[in-house]
């Protein structure tokens, strides 16, 4: 029988994102595979955390092309971002928490890449005189990963209706971020 990689990264996605402490066995058995199986594959923990970043970058990537953010206002660009990104929300908040543990010369490169094209679309929005200027595009970039993540937990525990996590994510940083027109 041939391990379908893809299969058992979705499944350990799936588990750590519900139990961010799994063991090794309990992301073997959620996957439906022996432990020394799970081993041959990813050498121990990080080595699975790492392919799980892999698979979190080219999902938020994907994400990021679907949303086409050089089309429209920045609060369209914002919705269809946040939409995109509803599938693999889970998986992004667990490996935000978990990227904490790759400081340094560990942090894969390809965050640096989102980050920088989420930041310039927030700096777009700004330089549009959409989105306050007050707010760094830094700022907003990460106040956006933390929403995603603590939404993607609050609707993962039945505390937030799936169906409303654009909405609540979008209307909470643009309530923040948009720019008040003087009367």
């Amino acid at each position: 029988m041939t391990l379908d990689r893809e299969q058992v990264l979705r499944s350990a996605a799936a588990l750590l994102t519900r139990r961010s402490t799994a063991t090794m066995d309990e992301v073997a058995r959620a996957a439906g595979i022996g432990r020394a199986t799970l081993h041959r594959h990813f050498a121990g923990r990080d080595a699975l955390i790492r392919a799980l970043e892999d698979l979190g970058i080219q999902e938020f990537e994907a994400a990021l092309d679907a949303a086409a953010l050089g089309e429209g206002t920045a609060e369209e660009g914002l919705r269809r971002l946040v939409t995109a990104v509803e599938p693999s929300a889970g998986l992004l908040s667990f490996l935000v928490t978990e990227s904490q543990l790759f400081e340094g010369d560990q942090v894969n490169e390809g965050w640096s890449r989102l980050d920088a094209r989420v930041s310039a679309f927030f700096r777009r929005g700004q330089e549009r005189g959409e989105l306050r200027i007050d707010l760094t595009p830094a700022w907003l970039t990460e106040a956006l990963y933390g929403l995603i993540s603590s939404c993607a937990w609050s609707v993962q525990v039945g505390r937030v209706a799936a169906q409303d996590f654009t909405h609540m994510i979008v209307e909470l940083l643009l309530g923040g971020a948009r720019r008040s027109v003087e009367k």
